[in-house]
């Protein structure tokens, strides 16, 4: 079964996660300069792939193939939420920026959750 277009873009999961990502690519510029290539790089790749996932995700033709990508971007969201724990660990963030993002990543899950639910649903309506 396929759905009816509409571009990435216009998810707010993907709105959302976006944000998340531009905040997290401000957020790295105060890491020590000798995180630029290890835990700076791992939190913004995997920041990125949140949106790469739902963007490629959209893109295929059927809600099987949509569901895989969702799921692969609940992934990148989680290995975010530990890259933003080394780096509180590191004590290159606070906590208070810490449970900010954490916050942030709640906000981008329950929308993920929602469109793997809608898409759920129309494989098998309820």
């Amino acid at each position: 079964m396929t759905i009816g277009y509409q571009s990435f873009e216009d998810l707010e999961v993907w709105k959302e996660s976006r944000e998340l990502k531009n905040e997290l690519f401000q957020l790295v510029k105060t890491f020590p300069q000798d995180e630029k290539y290890r835990l700076a790089d791992q939190l913004l790749r995997s920041s990125r792939s949140i949106n790469s996932q739902l963007a490629e995700g959209h893109g295929r033709k059927t809600i099987p193939d949509r569901l895989k990508y969702c799921i692969q971007a609940r992934g990148s969201l989680s290995e975010t939420l530990n890259h933003l724990i080394d780096a509180f660990d590191c004590n290159y963030i606070n906590e208070q920026q810490l449970q900010y993002f954490r916050g942030r990543i709640m906000i981008v899950e329950k929308l993920l959750n929602g469109y793997v639910t809608y898409l759920n649903n129309k494989i098998v309506p309820r």
